[in-house]
């Protein structure tokens, strides 16, 4: 009888939490302008940013879904290298993400002293910012959350609407 009370708990509680509204661990600054984003230390070039995309991703090395994320963040910078750029920021020392260098395929910088996180008060990681051409959040959150993932479709259809809006 515990067990069945317990698995229609969890069934409850599931159906639940999956009815609930997107949560994200920052200041929603969703349709709003993104503030600045500040790096301290490049570990790549500077990124080209004008007219473009901007997918910011906040993370860090000890951070396994921000890991798990990589793959799909250089997917991304390959498939829309035309529209958007990718920015790993992290606020870990350079010498610690050394062993990252050849697994990221897009920019990434550092910001020891948190400022851009503090600007977006970043208090959970990944976090991640998709900023069109014209300095507007379109999409943000924790990128892998069930039932609001950022995916490929998202930032297509993003980059769509965007171009259809400013179409000249």
């Amino acid at each position: 009888m515990a067990k069945r009370f317990l698995i229609f708990l969890f069934i409850g509680t599931s159906i639940v939490a999956s009815a609930q509204s997107k949560r994200i661990w920052a200041k929603s600054f969703l349709h709003k302008k993104s503030p600045e984003i500040i790096v301290d230390t490049w570990l790549t070039d500077k990124p080209d940013t004008d007219g473009k995309f901007v997918l910011i991703d906040f993370w860090a090395t000890w951070c396994a879904p921000c890991r798990r994320f990589i793959p799909d963040l250089n997917y991304y910078q390959e498939k829309f290298k035309k529209d958007l750029v990718v920015i790993g920021l992290s606020n870990q020392n350079p010498r610690v993400l050394e062993s990252y260098y050849n697994k990221i395929k897009y920019y990434h910088g550092t910001d020891p002293q948190k400022r851009t996180y503090k600007k977006y008060r970043v208090t959970g990681i990944p976090h991640t910012v998709l900023i069109d051409p014209d300095g507007y959040v379109q999409w943000e959150g924790y990128p892998m959350l069930e039932g609001y993932e950022l995916t490929e479709e998202i930032i297509e259809n993003s980059i769509n609407s965007y171009r259809k809006k400013h179409k000249k």
